[in-house]
C-alpha cells in the first residue's frame, strides 16, 4: 500500500481535510496529529475498518479503540445512559485530552470497542483533529499511530517510520502536544469510576 504524506497545520486547513475524511468514510486508515500524540483513525462505526487498524498495529483484538468526536451532539448516537457527571465534565475539559467511558449504543460495533459494552470517547481540542472528524462523519476510532509496543509517536516522522504502507494517508500537523490526559468511567480494563491524570497524554500506550 502506498502511504500519501500531507501536510496541515491548525493555522491552515484545506481541502486535504476533505479527502483525508473521505477515506475514513471509504473504509481506509489515516494518521492525524492531536492534542496528545498521533492517532491512527478509521470510521468507529465500521467494524471493518477497526480490523484494519488493530491489524495496521499489530494489536490485540480485544484491546478497545477510543472513538473521537468533535461534539457534544455526536455522544447521544454512541452513548447511553450518560451520567450528570460526566456531562459537568465534557463542559469543563471537552475539548481536550480527557476519555470517558460509557455504556455503547448499537451503532458502535464490538469490533471497534474490544468486545465490551462500554465504549471510551473523547473530543480533542486540536483544529485538524476536529476538521478531520467532522469531514469522516463525526466518529474515529483511533489508537495512538505505532506499532504495538513502540513508544507513542508526537512527530510524523515517527509515524512514517512505524506505519508507512500500513495505511493510506499520513496528516503531518507538527508536532503534538502531549498534554497530561484523564480518564472517567469503568471497564474491564480496570478503570475505576473517577477521573484519572498523568501519563503521557494519549500516549502511555492508553490510547495505544
Amino acid at each position: 500500500m502506498d502511504t500519501r504524506v500531507v501536510k496541515i497545520s491548525e493555522d491552515n486547513i484545506d481541502s486535504e481535510a476533505i479527502a483525508a475524511g473521505a477515506i475514513i468514510k471509504g473504509g481506509g486508515l489515516v494518521a492525524f496529529p492531536t492534542e496528545t500524540v498521533y492517532g491512527l483513525g478509521g470510521d468507529a462505526l465500521n467494524g471493518a475498518s477497526s480490523r484494519k487498524i488493530y491489524a495496521a498495529k499489530g494489536r490485540p483484538s480485544d484491546n478497545p479503540l477510543i472513538v473521537h468526536i468533535a461534539n457534544m451532539e455526536a455522544l447521544s448516537q454512541i452513548a447511553r445512559d450518560v451520567p450528570k457527571v460526566a456531562l459537568t465534565l465534557a463542559e469543563k475539559y471537552w475539548p481536550g485530552p480527557l476519555t470517558m467511558i460509557f455504556h455503547k449504543t448499537e451503532r458502535v460495533p464490538t469490533e471497534t470497542t474490544g468486545g465490551l459494552s462500554t465504549v471510551a470517547v473523547r473530543m480533542p481540542s486540536n483544529k485538524v483533529a476536529k476538521a478531520l472528524i467532522e469531514a469522516a462523519g463525526g466518529y474515529i476510532a483511533a489508537p495512538s499511530a505505532n506499532r504495538s509496543g513502540r513508544p507513542s509517536p508526537t512527530l510524523a516522522a515517527y509515524v512514517i517510520e512505524d506505519l508507512d504502507g500500513r495505511g493510506d494517508m499520513i496528516i503531518d500537523g507538527g508536532a503534538a502536544g502531549i498534554h497530561d490526559c484523564g480518564f472517567y468511567g469503568r471497564s474491564s480494563r480496570d478503570f475505576a469510576s473517577g477521573v484519572y491524570h498523568g501519563g503521557n497524554g494519549a500516549g502511555s500506550d492508553r490510547l495505544s
